[in-house]
């Protein structure tokens, strides 16, 4: 059997323990692993059991003290650093304050989290660099990469095209590049986006139905230049108005759209001028039109392209 007790003590054999030996033997007496392996062991320990422990503040002489394992790892805990605990269960505590870091590659799968340092990334009005959150709540968070499966804010960030919301709802969002798959919202003037599908409301102009407008509609009228040779970009010049101060001629015109309508409004400045028109003009009859002579005579040319050709009729001879 193992011993369990030091024997250091001397005793003759057969001979008689005196109180004093006795005693000497007691001072001396040293526990060893094997008194405390052979016990039986305890399935479970609560927190209200106790252990003995040799206080660092006494000496050697004085006895162990009793402490029990809430009052053990209370102190312990609140009063060390732990560099390199390794915990392989759920790991839950209540009402946290102060400061709290997380490890690399820490994972927690429920509660929260106040206050959190995560990497180069901090909390409460929370900024998540690059993360992968799988069913997450915040208040007023900014994520600028990463991927959240469902968003539920009351004002949310998107600083980047590679952050993704796959489904949720923000209340309010600002986001200056990047892709929502499933948004839903309501934008000021009729229009409406109900996951990821825009609908126009009667306040908007549509392409592809006819509309009663309530207001008046109208090109804004632009100028050209006046000179032996004449531009005219038809794509920001729909309408315009020409003044000539000089006999002028009416360059292939940029632009022509099919099915477009274009209007010129052609005035003489002072005298007499004459206006030509580049071959890709064409008139009934391919007669092109002479303008009115006189200074302020003022005529007008309505157009109608099929794409290469201006087809034009002349309004003349306005005071």
């Amino acid at each position: 059997m193992a011993i369990k007790f030091n024997r250091s003590q001397p005793f003759a054999t057969n001979g008689t323990v005196t109180a004093a030996g006795l005693h000497n033997l007691v001072d001396g007496l040293d526990i060893y692993q094997a008194l405390i392996t052979d016990q039986t062991a305890l399935t479970t320990v609560g927190t209200g059991d106790k252990l003995l422990i040799a206080d660092s503040d006494l000496t050697a002489a004085d006895a162990p003290r009793s402490v029990t394992v809430q009052e053990l790892f209370d102190d312990a805990l609140t009063g060390g650093t732990f560099t390199n605990a390794q915990l392989s269960g759920n790991l839950t505590y209540g009402t946290a304050t102060g400061n709290r870091t997380v490890s690399t590659s820490a994972s927690i799968t429920t509660g929260t989290i106040n206050n959190a340092t995560l990497g180069t990334t901090t909390g409460t009005a929370a900024t998540f660099t690059s993360s992968t959150l799988g069913t997450t709540t915040a208040t007023a968070a900014n994520v600028t990469n990463g991927t959240i499966q469902t968003l539920t804010a009351s004002t949310a960030s998107i600083s980047s095209g590679s952050a993704s919301l796959s489904q949720g709802t923000v209340s309010t969002l600002n986001s200056t590049n990047g892709t929502i798959t499933n948004l839903s919202t309501t934008l000021a003037g009729d229009f409406t986006i109900s996951q990821g599908t825009g609908t126009i409301g009667t306040q908007f102009a549509r392409l592809n139905q006819s509309q009663e407008y309530t207001r008046a509609h109208n090109f804004n009228a632009t100028t050209l230049n006046s000179g032996t040779s004449i531009a005219w970009n038809l794509a920001e010049n729909q309408v315009t108005r020409l003044v000539l101060s000089t006999n002028g001629t009416l360059s292939d015109p940029s632009n022509k759209v099919d099915g477009a309508t274009y209007i010129l409004i052609v005035s003489q400045g002072t005298g007499t001028n004459t206006l030509s028109f580049h071959s890709n003009y064409k008139w009934p009859g391919g007669n092109q039109p002479t303008l009115t002579s006189g200074s302020g005579k003022t005529d007008i040319f309505t157009f109608v392209s099929d794409g290469t050709y201006l087809f034009g009729a002349t309004s003349k001879n306005y005071l």
